[in-house]
């Protein structure tokens, strides 16, 4: 099988789009073209994937790379067996349906939610614009197939779509035990996500010999106090890194940190760091995102807690649960074990990756146009 994977806003080294399903395809034996802003990113593309460069699409400089991602998907499309495309915009750049193999939409977020925490989006533009984000959802099921991200998603959409929920992989033995000397954050930053919190989390954890450690690219209206905070020293920011390697720098850290706001983007968002540090050995620190809370901090009396929850945008009781940790090695180190537990046991992406793979072959093998039943009559 011959697949295209698209994507012009996301980084080409993204954990789900590369390192999970580009590789599952590729472990099991299926051709890769991977169109994605590689110069723009200045990546190298893996040598077993034939790579298309297109220009990046971010904040309001998205015209561009939307016309010329529609000529390379139109010409890239033309011996394959499916497209896989990853970003919303792309909707508006896919190749006639005449001219297309099956094509699979998957949904990472929830668009109309994302754009009102968007910096880039006029604050009058926001709600309104989420108006037509929804309906261009419901005509694309009518006309691909749709893939979840997460069961939350479910809701907005009329038909049965599979799941494949952003897991990731856990070692098959435990890694190092956590330290007491450093806190490790591991995605992309902004507001929302709590970058600014990171920062002062980092000013009050200084004076008491405990760094922290963030990984990831930032928005650019936090990438000043995040170089500030580097500067001085109270935060160590490494910018993007690959995922094989960003995964190996959260080993031996006293906790990882997800400290998202309460935006309506993350309530039924399962943020992916929380189960990478899980799935690393590390006790998690995160605010009350719901789907978090049901993983980390449980209120099922048969399963044991993986780390602590603190307030919304409350860098002072982020602090106080950090040093909570750092001075009981043994609470520390049972949520860090129960979090690999279980992880281990219910978020290796192995497991969802033979699903992933078998509903694309499915579908590539299908000559008609795809029909989605009801929720109500799937049930």
């Amino acid at each position: 099988m011959h697949v295209v994977v698209a994507t012009v806003v996301h980084h080409p080294e993204d954990a789900r789009i590369l390192h999970r399903q580009i590789r599952a395809l590729l472990d099991a034996g299926h051709q890769i073209t991977y169109l994605a802003p590689f110069r723009a990113r200045q990546v190298t593309p893996w040598p077993e994937l034939r790579a298309i460069d297109v220009p990046r699409a971010h904040g309001r400089r998205r015209l561009t790379a939307l016309r010329a991602a529609r000529v390379l998907l139109a010409r890239a499309v033309r011996d394959a067996d499916l497209l896989l495309f990853h970003d919303p915009e792309l909707l508006l750049a896919l190749p006639p349906r005449r001219n297309r193999p099956p094509v699979v939409w998957d949904v990472h977020e929830d668009t109309a939610a994302a754009i009102l925490t968007k910096p880039w989006v006029p604050p009058w533009l926001r709600r309104p614009l989420a108006v037509p984000v929804r309906l261009a959802e419901r005509l694309a099921e009518q006309r691909m197939h749709l893939l979840l991200a997460e069961d939350g998603y479910r809701e907005r959409f009329g038909g049965h779509h599979p799941v494949v929920p952003n897991t990731t992989y856990v070692p098959d033995t435990p890694p190092p035990a956590p330290a007491a000397d450093r806190v490790s954050y591991l995605g992309a930053l902004s507001r929302v996500r709590g970058a600014l919190d990171l920062v002062e989390l980092g000013r009050r954890l200084a004076p008491e010999g405990v760094s922290v450690d963030i990984v990831g690219s930032a928005d650019p209206d936090v990438q000043g106090p995040l170089q500030d905070a580097h500067r001085a020293g109270s935060v160590r920011w490494h910018g993007f890194v690959g995922n094989d390697q960003a995964l190996r720098m959260l080993e031996g850290s006293l906790a990882g940190l997800s400290l998202l706001h309460d935006a309506p983007n993350y309530r039924h968002s399962l943020p992916t760091k929380v189960l990478e540090y899980m799935a690393h050995r590390l006790p998690v620190i995160t605010t009350p995102n719901p789907p978090a809370v049901r993983i980390v901090a449980p209120d099922d009396d048969s399963r044991t807690p993986s780390g602590i929850v603190v307030p919304f945008e409350d860098p002072a009781a982020a602090t106080e649960a950090v040093l909570r940790l750092r001075d009981d090695p043994a609470l520390r180190l049972r949520l860090a074990d129960t979090g690999y537990r279980t992880a281990r046991a219910n978020y290796h992406w192995p497991v969802q990756a033979r699903h992933f793979v078998k509903q694309l072959e499915q579908w590539a093998a299908e000559t008609t146009p795809p029909t989605h039943q009801t929720r109500t009559s799937a049930r």
